[in-house]
């Protein structure tokens, strides 16, 4: 029988071999995922760099170009006014009206902002299309129809006006107490119409640097030609269409220069073809009549407190979502007496609220009544305080 002969020394030289290869092979591995790491490190290092330098560079200004000037200057105004010739830089192309980025030290042109007069007019209010119907109004049936046939009719049917020929009114005064629903008809009549809605307040319109207030009535109007048919409701119209006096006050030039900028734009060579005008005021008496007469704002509308019929059809609106038992709305509105509808709105809340306090779902007549008082005690509190003073 023939055997084989072992050899341990030929073993263990193998063993040996095979131990070698397998820590070169782990230190090779490990190398790799050092140098990978490493690679990783530099590029978030660079990045890292890139986002501190640009952190570092100077902020740019915002200006607009007046005027070009050759083939590499401009004339840009600042925002405080100043306006000044500067260089353009060569792979600009700017022309006038663009709002431009310049370098702080010497006002270079150094880019573009791809946007439009929309940069200014975006701060106001903008409602495409507002969620207020007729039905939301209660006891203006004179005042619904009268802001239908000035607002809604010429929107909606312009070709009865040219069959008869005659223009129809460009704008409506909205005129009267606090909280009897001038803006809720503003926002109706542009329901109504499927119009773009645009709600600005007087005060918005008096800017801090002289030509920025006739400026930005310029904008909204551009913004209202390019979104028609639109509606331009301007709320607390008496901030910037008081009489003008003579005064010598910088402020008060600047309001007339802005008030003249919207009779321009309300009755100027432009016209204003599907954009009506809305204005609303506490204060006709202090309005300048060159705003009231035919042709601007042609339509005068008062807007009085409700009387007893359109009081309880106020309760009635308010109420229709509220869980409510036994209500006596005829009795609700002999009991309030000279509110607006804004206050009749806060009862309804309060009367919700007495009824959470009891930890009720449900509002009961006691409720209403229990908030009319309250309202009635702190509307009295409200002219005590103002008599102190008086």
């Amino acid at each position: 029988m023939k055997t084989t002969s072992y050899d341990a020394t030929e073993e263990f030289e193998s063993n040996k071999d095979i131990g070698n290869e397998a820590p070169e092979e782990a230190a090779e591995e490990k190398i790799k995922k050092l140098e990978e790491e490493n690679r990783y490190l530099k590029v978030t290092i660079r990045h890292l760099r890139g986002e501190l330098e640009r952190m570092r560079s100077p902020p740019l200004m915002v200006c607009e170009v007046s005027e070009i000037v050759g083939q590499d200057k401009a004339i840009i105004s600042v925002p405080n006014g100043s306006r000044f010739v500067v260089r353009v830089a060569s792979n600009l192309n700017v022309k006038a009206g663009d709002y431009v980025l310049t370098d702080q030290k010497n006002l270079n042109i150094v880019g573009k902002i791809n946007t439009n007069f929309e940069f200014e007019a975006n701060r106001f209010v903008i409602l495409d299309k507002p969620d207020v119907s007729w039905k939301d109004i209660g006891g203006l049936d004179d005042e619904i129809e009268e802001i239908r046939e000035v607002i809604e009719l010429p929107l909606m049917k312009p070709e009865l006006f040219k069959k008869v020929g005659i223009e129809p009114p460009k704008g409506v005064l909205l005129y009267g107490p606090p909280g009897t629903g001038k803006t809720l008809l503003a926002k109706a009549v542009a329901s109504s119409t499927k119009s773009t809605f645009i709600e600005i307040v007087g005060s918005e319109l008096v800017q801090k640097f002289i030509g920025e207030g006739a400026k930005l009535v310029k904008e909204v109007f551009s913004l209202a030609r390019s979104k028609a048919p639109s509606i331009i409701f301007i709320d607390e119209l008496d901030a910037i269409a008081a009489k003008r006096i003579e005064l010598g006050t910088s402020g008060e030039r600047e309001v007339q220069r802005t008030f003249m900028q919207l009779l321009a734009e309300i009755d100027g060579f432009k016209s204003l073809g599907n954009i009506k005008i809305i204005g609303c005021t506490n204060r006709k008496d202090i309005l300048d009549e060159a705003v009231l007469r035919p042709g601007r704002l042609d339509r005068l509308i008062y807007i009085a407190p409700p009387n007893e019929k359109g009081r309880e059809e106020i309760f009635k609106i308010h109420s229709k979502s509220m869980k409510t038992t036994n209500i006596n709305y005829k009795r609700l509105a002999k009991l309030t007496e000279g509110l607006s509808g804004a206050d009749i709105k806060s009862i309804c809340t309060e009367a919700g609220y007495f009824a959470i306090r009891k930890n009720k779902d449900v509002v009961s007549m006691k409720d209403f009544v229990d908030a009319i008082n309250k309202v009635r005690t702190e509307e009295q509190s409200d002219k005590d305080y103002i008599e102190m003073f008086g």
